[in-house]
């Protein structure tokens, strides 16, 4: 079938979707400018691997420029008139994953301009309260009169901006708690430092003997760290929904009459006729109508072996052609694409997960009334008594200030901090401030097979089968395909010592195999039916060679389990808890891995909604998952789930996707990390205690009018250091 024909074959279009390549054309000759290419990396992991990266990109003719980020796992390339496809491969023989973001979706993306904000404004007030610190201490030690109200103005003149500055957080954020008619943590927060500086002001320009200027600028100057350790905790984690759109390809290659053009995936219809060229990604939902090849769908469904295409298999975006130029009629495309229906499921997803409440939110709820309620009551009862409205106003802002809200502010962020660095050397990033306590309420962990407790590549378990005088030709095979069965093999005949025999006619098969001339004698590589051989025991991968006439020679590969995997499990299921392997693999396959584990619940050939309603019916049971994967198949199931957890070699998604991303090859740190979450929760707990029998011992003080401004602040200082000291015994 000719490409004419088949276009001719496709769907109609609308008359504005036949004009579109044209109003494209004529921006591109007005100047539009062609953006950089953006690669995600989702194996780099050190500087070495920027180098690598950076300097196979740079060698390449047609690379002006390129900037590995470690941080996102990305590669920005200056390539102008390059396809990102030929770059893929670049990176690929550099020895590195590679593959395609679109730009246009990850446009929104904004740099990290919080996390500089606070800094910014925790370096004002530190500077500030240090230099008002200096003059209070002339006042505390007796400075009279005149004296006394020069060093207060002087201080006003340093606190007043500073307040009004480093303020700024929860000042906005109080203001939207009143606006919605709830009392936030800031609202006291807020009150606080608005009183002790206007009541300030007050005592300066009437010669009053305290002013509160310190305690209001180290207030802020603590929260504000607490504040920023809280957001460093919650930086690396970014929307899975957005990273799952920047995965989709951002063209495709559609038949006209006239020959192949680039379009957007947006311009493409069901009926559509586009070329998928080997090596490229799946652009859109469709089915086969012309060519043969070999398609991975590990990132969609887990699978590990790649399968058979051929005409009239559907295929779903995202998947990967590897061997074999094809020709596909689109069925579903854009927004309709199985793509873009698990990117709005894991968005669903995970504004479900963002209602989960923390601790310090659910403190906060009976904190701040209560905090009004004591300021109010000591005003009426000192107004009542003395008739004296500005004595009245100076206890009631003493009572504001030396409830302190700093040590409730850092109890979960030093904790979080202590526990995280604890991990981190362990080889485990925590990424989300609520992790550690959700973590602590896991009873169900649910693990992905492949990449997960295994490492997702296949291993040739051994060359004995294969005789030594034939591993030449089985090399030269091997090299001749992009097959992961064929690479291995490759691999496994290399590091024996082997060098590859001189054939001829060395051509690939798509969907079949690799097959040559030996001096004449044919030899061949690939499957079981390509070759006439019997597949046997389906419980492992093989791959069959044959020269000439001889019986074809079976060879099993297996996917190696990760580190510590075994032990982790057996750690897992002796704290009590239930552990559940869901798997898009064989059920053959899954079975000898559950088996090797001692895994009793398993379940094999699951979809990407698949695992998310299995993980969703466990949380309707009302148990809590941790749910472990690292593929885009896994990324709607690690929003569903209580809490999450990826490897650093998974996909971006994945990982954007995960409350934790473990570091290392070693699987062993997960069930440390379960141990850990129990004791932080409880150390957490503790930190709200202190804070409670701090204000149980300090109140009274502030009610009864003792507490001078030196006291609010000594006794903030010391709540703050109690909590932090407690949280690092996690250490």
């Amino acid at each position: 079938m000719s490409d004419a024909s088949l276009h001719d074959a496709r769907l109609s279009a609308c008359p504005a979707c036949d004009a579109a390549p044209l109003a494209r054309q004529l921006a591109d000759r007005a100047g539009a400018v062609q953006p950089d290419l953006i690669l995600s990396l989702p194996t780099i992991h050190c500087a070495t691997c920027i180098s690598d990266v950076e300097g196979a990109l740079r060698r390449h003719s047609g690379v002006r420029d390129a900037r590995v980020n470690l941080t996102l796992r990305r590669v920005t390339v200056d390539a102008p008139g390059l396809e990102a496809q030929e770059l893929i491969n670049v990176v690929e023989r550099a020895g590195y994953e590679a593959h395609e973001l679109d730009p246009a979706a990850l446009s929104a993306s904004v740099a990290d301009r919080q996390g500089r904000d606070i800094l910014m404004r925790i370096g004002v007030s530190g500077f500030a309260m240090m230099n008002i610190m200096i003059l209070s201490v002339a006042v505390w030690s007796g400075a009279e009169a005149a004296t006394r109200d020069m060093f207060h103005f002087i201080s006003g003149a340093i606190a007043l901006p500073t307040v009004a500055f480093a303020g700024q957080p929860f000042f906005s954020s109080a203001w939207r708690s009143l606006r919605a008619g709830r009392l936030g943590m800031d609202v006291p927060i807020s009150l606080a430092l608005i009183l002790a500086s206007a009541i300030s002001v007050f005592e300066t320009i009437y010669s009053g003997h305290h002013a509160y200027f310190d305690a209001a600028v180290m207030l802020c100057f603590f929260l504000l760290i607490g504040r920023y350790l809280d957001y460093r905790t919650r930086a690396v984690a970014r929307s899975a929904a957005e990273e799952l759109t920047a995965l989709e390809v951002p063209r495709a290659f559609r038949i006209t009459p006239s020959g192949d053009e680039a379009v957007p995936i947006a311009d493409l219809v069901p009926g559509d006729l586009i070329r998928l060229r080997p090596g490229a990604r799946v652009p859109a939902d469709g089915e086969i109508v012309q060519g043969t090849s070999d398609i991975d769908r590990s990132l969609l469904t887990g699978e590990s072996i790649p399968v058979p295409a051929a005409p009239g298999m559907a295929l779903s975006a995202g998947e990967g052609n590897l061997t074999g130029q094809m020709i596909m009629r689109v069925t579903a495309a854009g927004r309709d694409s199985s793509l873009a229906r698990l990117t709005a499921l894991v968005a669903a997803a995970e504004s479900a997960r963002g209602r989960y409440t923390s601790l310090a939110e659910r403190a906060s709820r009976l904190y701040s009334p209560m905090v009004h309620l004591l300021a109010f009551a000591s005003f009426l009862g000192w107004f009542w008594v003395t008739r004296d409205l500005r004595h009245a106003v100076n206890i009631a802002a003493a009572v504001l200030i030396i409830t302190c809200p700093c040590a409730l502010g850092l109890a979960v962020p030093t904790v979080v901090t202590a526990a995280s660095g604890r991990l981190f050397r362990r080889g485990l990033l925590i990424k989300d401030g609520t992790a550690l306590e959700r973590l602590a309420e896991v009873d169900t962990v649910v693990f992905d097979k492949t990449g997960t407790l295994t490492m997702g590549v296949p291993q040739l378990v051994s060359l004995d089968p294969l005789p030594v005088a034939l591993r030449p030709f089985a090399l030269v095979l091997a090299q001749g395909s992009s097959h992961p069965l064929a690479q291995a093999l490759a691999q496994a005949v290399l590091k024996d010592g082997v060098s590859a025999a001189q054939v001829t006619d060395l051509r690939e098969l798509p969907g079949d195999g690799v097959s040559a001339l030996a001096k004449g004698v044919p030899i061949r590589l690939g499957r079981a039916e390509w070759l006439g051989a019997s597949h046997g025991d389906a419980t492992l991968s093989a791959s069959w060679f044959q020269m000439g006439d001889s019986p074809a020679i079976r060879l099993e590969f297996a996917d190696r389990l990760r580190p510590g995997a075994k032990d982790c499990v057996a750690q897992i299921l002796q704290s009590g808890r239930r552990v559940l392997l869901l798997s898009g693999d064989a059920p053959p396959v899954v079975r000898d891995l559950a088996d090797r584990l001692e895994i009793k619940d398993w379940r094999a050939g699951i979809s990407p909604q698949g695992k998310a309603e299995a993980v969703r019916a466990l949380s309707d049971q009302g148990q809590k998952v941790l749910m472990v994967g690292d593929g885009l198949n896994d990324t709607a199931a690690l929003s569903v789930a209580h809490v999450s957890l990826s490897p650093a070699s998974a996909l971006d998604a994945a990982r954007t996707a995960s409350d934790m991303v473990m570091l290392g090859n070693d699987l062993a740190p997960v069930a440390e990390a379960l141990a850990v979450a129990r004791r932080a929760r409880s150390r957490i707990k503790e930190n709200f205690g202190i804070s409670i029998l701090y204000n149980i011992v300090a109140v009274p003080f502030a009610i009864l009018g003792f507490a001078t401004p030196l006291m609010a602040a000594l006794a903030m200082s010391l709540s703050s250091i109690s909590v932090t000291l407690n949280a690092l015994r996690l250490r």
